[in-house]
């Protein structure tokens, strides 16, 4: 299979009407979003849906996020609207944010990854949701890179990732967010958050109040539990190196990795300390450090590291999702210094 690539910025049109014409007939292309790049085919379509999890290597009990382009295309998805959603709705979409409902019969098992719930969001960014406008159905579209490996923001990474595997890829820039969209569940008794990302938990508290964290955002999921979110499993978001976080200090960090071979994962500014190194955004800025994480993942892969100690992120705001990505990059491999 050929993969073509059409600059959505400067052939619009084009692109709109290619994009549109290939998910119609069944086919899965790659679509820009603030968040990071989707893998995106007609969420109703079965088939389709298939041809999603075969492109990325991805096992099928993975639930996908569903996408609208427009608030009115939520309701045929979901049995009922809790009015906390509709609070949520009005506040953070379009946006980097997915919230779970109960599906309805609408849509199919394989989207859902087998749950009897559907995760929607409506993303902010105007391409993607052109193209859902075009296209006339909602679309699937997990994160478009090959299972495990980090999230692509920009069409040259879904391109290293899936050249041969899909059709056609449309380039919007780079991803404004940088890392995947907050997930919150709202069939628990108290909404629950299960992904952490551009929306922080702050922000949600906030708004519609008591909110949980779930365990599995810090740590792995249990023996037996089922992934009700995407990026909930054991190891995401890697390079081909070991990575291991390394929690305190600079000055912790810099003498636990003395006469090591290494690269160093770190925050602008302190590249300096070492001979190999590369950084992912300011300390103490997780929206710089999202922004940068999953381009930094795939910088160590570009330049062979085989072996990474990693700088830990704070864990508040948007933090918290770059803490969430990292560790699973890292297969939880944490040491406290």
């Amino acid at each position: 299979m050929q993969t073509n690539v059409i600059d959505i910025r400067t052939e619009y049109e084009t692109a709109l009407n290619e994009a549109s014409r290939l998910i119609k007939n069944g086919a899965v292309v790659g679509i820009p979003t603030e968040t990071v790049y989707g893998l995106a085919a007609n969420a109703l379509d079965e088939e389709a849906v298939k041809k999603i999890y075969i492109a990325k290597g991805r096992p099928s009990d993975n639930p996908l996020i569903v996408h609208i382009s427009d608030i009115s295309e939520l309701s045929p998805l979901v049995r009922e609207i809790p009015e906390k959603v509709k609070i949520m709705a009005e506040k953070f979409w379009p946006g980097p944010l997915t919230m779970i409902m109960k599906k309805s019969d609408l849509i199919p098992l394989k989207t859902s990854g087998g749950l009897d719930t559907v995760a929607i969001r409506m993303p902010s960014n105007e391409y993607a949701r052109a193209i859902i406008r075009k296209c006339g159905v909602p679309l699937a579209a997990p994160s478009a890179n090959l299972s495990g490996s980090p999230s692509p923001t920009n069409a040259k990474y879904v391109y290293d990732d899936m050249n041969g595997r899909i059709p056609l890829i449309i380039d919007g820039g780079a991803s404004k967010i940088g890392v995947e969209s907050t997930v919150i569940t709202f069939v628990t008794e108290i909404p629950t958050v299960l992904r952490p990302g551009g929306v922080t938990l702050e922000e949600i508290r906030d708004t519609i109040g008591e909110t949980r964290l779930a365990d599995a955002v810090l740590h792995e999921l249990k023996e037996g539990e089922t992934a009700a979110s995407p990026g909930m499993k054991y190891k995401h978001y890697a390079p081909h190196a070991d990575i291991t976080i390394l929690k305190g200090s600079l000055e912790k960090f810099i003498e636990y990795t003395k006469g090591k071979d290494f690269f160093a994962l770190v925050f602008e500014g302190e590249e300096k300390y070492f001979k190999n190194a590369v950084t992912y955004g300011k300390p103490l800025d997780g929206v710089s450090e999202a922004n940068r994480l999953f381009d930094a993942l795939r910088e160590l892969d570009e330049r062979n590291a085989k072996t990474v100690y990693a700088r830990c992120p704070e864990l508040d705001g948007v933090g918290l999702a770059v803490y969430n990505r990292l560790i699973r990059s890292a297969g939880f491999n944490i040491i406290e210094l």
